[in-house]
């Protein structure tokens, strides 16, 4: 620390390390990257990412206490999900600032560009929510009922600002990670859940309203807090960037750069987003539906709470500039997580969990059974992933990952149409074997585009 409150950023080959001092990087060559080091600096986004798995159950389940909780639980989830495919664009903003903001010019081009990409979405949530859109949409191209509908169009104007905050909060975020203060990451989750929760409680008792527009407000009340405590985290560093006049080699300054760089990001969040749908769609077309629909839910989320810190290590990758102490350490922790879903996917646990946590009844745990245990390796996959999506992001070579992810899109819509087809076979087992083709396939091709990068350290 120098003078009052004003960080020092060392550029070359030290890390901050918050209050008054500044130790040597873990990137050095005097101080060699190991796993232990990798953990250390994954294990605050991982148990953000981890957190916020958490959130939207919570949510749910202080709604579900709440008068006619069937229809507001249906509304809150109709949306969530348009708020979150309006905010699918943004969702890359914490790795596009971890990558490219190295000096006070790219500050200032990269938060121009973050500003106007968040106006384009909240634009979105505005045209949405606008009486002459939402009803046509809910009720025309949805088939929800009136009085859903009506629930699920005061929740999404309730939070028209939502994937705007988020926008913000990410790319103070990524700011953070790329100076390896991932703890503070994690502190911003902390107040979110915190402030999230807090207002839930106060919507929920001292005013009468709908619970879908509880679950809206606290959302918003819990990302907006968030948002300005990782900018005030982040204060200091941007203190020292903005005063900053060296231009980093390498630097995008022009907004058409920028985009070019940014926008194969951007249309891998929205393909990313379109999975969940698509495979949705397929479990109404297969054998047992109203089972297969009834279980995917508990599925899906089961399965991302074990990979959820795969999410984080793609900001890993990018901040430690994806080197093979990266990539080996990726593969490690994958592993372990993909052996305790094992561990309870395989063993008498299953049943507490999906009968006694879940609460599924007995004959539906069963069907849920088998979609997991075809999901074994998905942990593994979405670790080994973000780490290859990482190695193309620092090579500014994003086209690369937009590629991968169309290539898992289609070919998770081709493996559940053929998985569809076969006897016996049950819609959600079917969806599972898609999700996890999908993925392999991406995978692969990132691999074998990967031989082509120079390998580091």
């Amino acid at each position: 620390m120098t003078g009052k409150g004003k960080i020092t950023i060392a550029q070359e080959g030290t890390l901050p390390t918050g209050e008054g001092q500044c130790a040597p990087r873990m990137t050095s060559p005097a101080h060699p990257l190991t796993t232990r080091t990798v953990v250390r600096f994954w294990l605050p986004l991982a148990a953000t990412w981890f957190m916020m798995a958490l959130e939207g159950p919570y949510i749910a389940a202080i709604v579900a206490r709440m008068p006619e909780a069937a229809r507001s639980l249906a509304a809150f989830g109709v949306a969530l999900s348009l708020a979150w495919l309006i905010e699918s664009p943004i969702m890359m903003l914490l790795s596009a600032s971890a990558a490219l903001v190295r000096d006070r010019a790219s500050y200032v081009a990269l938060r121009r560009f973050a500003h106007i990409l968040n106006a384009v979405v909240t634009l979105g949530m505005v045209v949405l929510a606008l009486p002459a859109v939402f009803p046509f949409v809910a009720e025309r191209m949805m088939g929800l009922p009136h009085d859903i509908a009506r629930l699920a169009h005061l929740a999404t104007a309730a939070m028209i600002f939502w994937p705007a905050a988020i926008g913000y909060r990410r790319f103070y975020q990524g700011i953070l990670v790329r100076h390896h203060l991932t703890r503070r990451v994690a502190y911003g989750t902390i107040v979110r859940l915190v402030t999230m929760s807090a207002s839930a409680a106060v919507f929920a008792f001292a005013f009468r309203m709908p619970g879908a527009l509880v679950g809206a407000l606290s959302l918003l009340t819990g990302v907006v807090c968030e948002a300005f405590a990782s900018r005030w985290m982040a204060r200091h560093i941007v203190r020292t960037i903005v005063a900053g006049d060296a231009v980093a080699e390498g630097t995008l300054l022009r907004q058409r750069d920028i985009a070019r760089f940014y926008f194969p990001l951007a249309l891998t969040s929205i393909l990313s987003m379109a999975l969940g749908p698509l495979v949705t769609f397929g479990l109404g077309r297969g054998r047992f539906p109203i089972e297969s629909l009834a279980v995917w839910p508990v599925v899906s989320s089961m399965t991302f709470l074990f990979r959820s810190g795969g999410v984080a290590f793609q900001e890993v990758g990018i901040a430690l500039d994806a080197r093979r102490e990266v990539g080996r350490t990726a593969v490690l922790l994958g592993g372990l997580a993909s052996l305790a879903l094992a561990l309870v996917a395989l063993t008498p646990l299953e049943v507490f969990w999906f009968e006694r946590l879940s609460g599924l009844p007995h004959e539906l745990a069963k069907f849920a059974v088998w979609p997991v245990r075809i999901l074994l390796l998905f942990p593994l996959l979405e670790y080994i992933v973000s780490f290859q999506r990482a190695r193309w992001i620092l090579e500014h070579r994003t086209r690369v990952v937009s590629i991968a992810t169309g290539i898992e899109t289609a070919t998770l819509a081709v493996a559940l149409l053929a998985a569809l087809r076969v006897p016996n076979i049950s819609g959600a087992a079917a969806g599972a074997m898609a999700m996890l083709a999908g993925r392999i396939a991406a995978s692969a091709y990132l691999f074998a585009c990967g031989r082509r990068i120079p390998r580091s350290h």
